[in-house]
């Protein structure tokens, strides 16, 4: 009918128009290769599956760093989008569990507001939305399998050509939640550590010739995780060479 269709138009519109980008690193070393190779495992040519994928990789590899870039990249493929945000800190706080819930609903569903009691009427509300729609949600740093079930059940909530990214620390928890593919993040090599390092110590990516040196020493030291690159990084831009030989010291 006339309404329903008003409706479809006023969705597709503000679909077209959601060109909302999510900030991905100052400095994008490294990134976009990453996200290629987790791209490909997607597959969004098969535009009728559902497919679960979970990125994989101890804290500060770029998890996030990588999701956000992919949801960037591919978001405007879907009819609605949503990225939950580090979901382990805010499951800590149970007033936040039924708001992240809100928070799926309000992004897939951006002309609209929804109420939800609790977890269990959030499940079923979700089940009901997400399987109308060809959807995009993103689940950051999940710790435990209700978080995956409170915020999208299983694949059968979600509408064909749907894709359900997890980034988590656990690989365990990937297989529990039945992930039809794992993309573990590859380390950062020599050239691409140095070069991370260096925008954030000497703002261009190569090292001042007198701190080459130590930039070598702390890329070593530094397990070439890109968080510990960019703190690193930041807390020697100002310091002179006698502060950066401490720091060398307490690393070894």
């Amino acid at each position: 009918n006339e309404s329903a269709d008003i409706k479809n138009i006023v969705e597709q519109v503000t679909r077209l128009l959601d060109r909302t980008q999510l900030f991905v690193a100052e400095h994008p070393v490294g990134v976009e290769s990453r996200v290629q190779a987790a791209t490909k495992l997607l597959n969004i040519q098969n535009s009728e599956d559902v497919l679960l994928l979970g990125i994989w990789g101890m804290g500060g590899t770029g998890k996030t760093t990588i999701a956000k870039a992919i949801y960037n990249q591919i978001g405007n493929n879907f009819e609605g989008r949503s990225f939950i945000l580090n979901i382990r800190e805010s499951w800590e706080k149970d007033s936040n569990l039924v708001s992240l819930q809100q928070q799926v609903l309000s992004d897939v569903y951006t002309t609209m507001t929804f109420r939800i009691r609790d977890i269990e009427s959030g499940k079923i509300k979700l089940k009901e939305r997400l399987a109308r729609k060809r959807v995009l949600v993103v689940l950051d740093d999940v710790n435990e399998e209700d978080q995956v079930k409170a915020l999208c059940g299983n694949r059968e909530w979600f509408g064909p050509g749907s894709r359900l990214i997890i980034t988590t620390r656990d690989k365990h928890l990937l297989r529990s939640c039945a992930v039809d593919r794992i993309h573990e993040i590859n380390e950062m090599d020599d050239r691409e550590s140095l070069e991370l390092f260096c925008w954030h110590a000497f703002k261009q990516p190569s090292p001042i010739e007198e701190f080459a040196k130590h930039s070598t020493g702390v890329i070593a030291y530094s397990g070439r995780l890109p968080l510990a690159l960019e703190v690193l990084g930041a807390y020697l831009s100002d310091c002179e060479i006698t502060e950066w030989q401490k720091v060398l010291e307490k690393l070894k």
